[in-house]
């Protein structure tokens, strides 16, 4: 691919929901490659990055980020190059900003790259699909000018979607997931959408790609007691999320559900912060403060009665206490931005 010749370093100025861009600047090669190094620096992942054979004397390299949501979704094009990222770049980056902690979705749309992380060695080419964790010492050497596209995850997020991923050394591989290839074209779909998304159809968005992932990568992974136990949670965060609606919604009809007693549920439960109750609280509160934000979103006894609040006064009481400001503060404040 060739890459129009850069002047500059950093994101250029743009309105909001448009994607932030780089390129490297002018230069020889030693300079071109050190301004390369700051962009993945700034918009993947730290790396140490030196030439190879193939790289040319006016090396080349463009990024496209745009945030959507807690989520990253990064479109790279870059001339050969080799990248280091060892203990010591990472140990670096937490001094400076703390840590890089992702987890990437990643296709590649053209050209070759080779991943060394730890034992294992990919070699990924056109169609590929690839699960990489920021965490992990990795080295990447670009063998064919490429071209990828990258959603990031915060791992934290993944993991308390996905809890047993945590405890794994080694990310399984996504080869022949026909999830992961859904995740991709839901990737595009998302880069061409962006501009015209509200912020809630934003936050369903991003829940969107945690679910798809959750799905891509649930499949290859080994399960002990702890593990089953936490992704029973996680089930049950969905079950709570998809009946918030319900005003009979509580431990005994997600009891029912999941088809265990109530002292069983709660005896799930007895390991994390939340309780059943409290959970089933939080989601509500977080749709109704959506729907608050939002210009035609209701008033406020409509928005509390349509996620599952028998009592507007209640619903205003456990609201101030969640986000320190009553309902109708929010409602105003919505209107008067709009």
């Amino acid at each position: 691919m060739a890459l129009a010749e850069a002047t500059s370093i950093g994101p250029v100025s743009r309105p909001q929901h448009q994607p932030e861009r780089w390129r490297v600047g002018q230069g020889g090669a030693g300079n071109r490659l050190r301004s390369w190094a700051e962009i993945l620096a700034a918009t993947h992942l730290a790396f140490d990055v030196e030439p190879t054979f193939r790289t040319p004397a006016r090396f080349q390299g463009a990024v496209t980020r745009r945030s959507i949501g807690d989520l990253m979704l990064v479109d790279c094009a870059a001339s050969p190059f080799l990248g280091h990222r060892s203990r010591g770049v990472m140990a670096g980056r937490e001094k400076a900003n703390g840590h890089e902690n992702v987890l990437g979705f990643q296709f590649v749309w053209s050209g070759v790259e080779v991943v060394r992380e730890g034992s294992r060695e990919l070699a990924l080419k056109a169609g590929d699909v690839v699960l990489w964790d920021g965490l992990q010492p990795t080295e990447v050497e670009i063998v064919e000018t490429f071209r990828k596209r990258t959603l990031l995850f915060p791992r934290d997020q993944v993991v308390a979607l996905c809890p047993r991923l945590a405890d794994l050394r080694a990310l399984p591989s996504l080869e022949g997931s026909g999830t992961a290839r859904l995740l991709v074209r839901y990737m595009n779909a998302l880069a061409l959408e962006l501009p015209r998304l509200e912020p809630a159809a934003v936050v369903a968005a991003t829940n969107a790609a945690l679910e798809l992932l959750r799905a891509a990568v649930e499949p290859a992974l080994p399960a002990d007691r702890s593990a089953v136990r936490a992704a029973l949670r996680a089930e049950i965060g969905r079950y709570v999320r998809s009946h918030l609606q319900d005003p009979a919604l509580g431990p005994v009809s997600i009891a029912r559900a999941q088809a265990m007693s109530v002292r069983a549920l709660h005896a799930l439960f007895e390991d994390v912060d939340a309780s059943v109750a409290r959970l089933v609280r939080s989601e509500r509160l977080a749709r109704c403060l959506e729907d608050l934000q939002r210009r035609n979103g209701g008033s406020v006894t409509d928005i509390a009665f349509r996620w599952g609040f028998c009592d507007a006064a209640h619903f205003s009481r456990v609201f101030k206490r969640e986000f320190d400001a009553t309902p109708s503060e929010v409602r105003q404040a919505a209107i008067a931005a709009d």
